[in-house]
């Protein structure tokens, strides 16, 4: 089954609203174990730099059958549902099998 990658950074307004990003990102963690509890293989993680301080945005992997699937599950994100984050999904193909 493919697999399909969301990519994600924090607009830029939402940097300084602490208790707003506090509220969403733990929607997203309860979203996320539901879809693990419903059998989905999907991992979600935020990106960190070298000096492992957050800020440059996130990743969700997500196993699919199809990316309108996949686009139809993403969109019930509460990053995206509340504008969040600008996204971006895409299928992964590996190329070494």
């Amino acid at each position: 089954m493919p697999y399909f990658v969301k990519t994600e950074t924090i607009k830029r307004h939402y940097l300084s609203e602490i208790n707003f990003k506090i509220k969403t990102i733990k929607e997203h963690k309860l979203w996320v174990k539901n879809l693990i509890d419903q059998g989905l293989n999907i991992k979600s993680g935020f990106l960190v730099d070298k000096y492992q301080a957050p800020g440059a945005g996130g990743l969700l992997i997500i196993e699919c059958k199809t990316f309108e699937e996949a686009k139809k599950i993403i969109k019930n994100d509460p990053m995206i549902k509340n504008d969040m984050v600008n996204w971006q999904l895409n299928e992964w193909i590996d190329i070494v099998q």
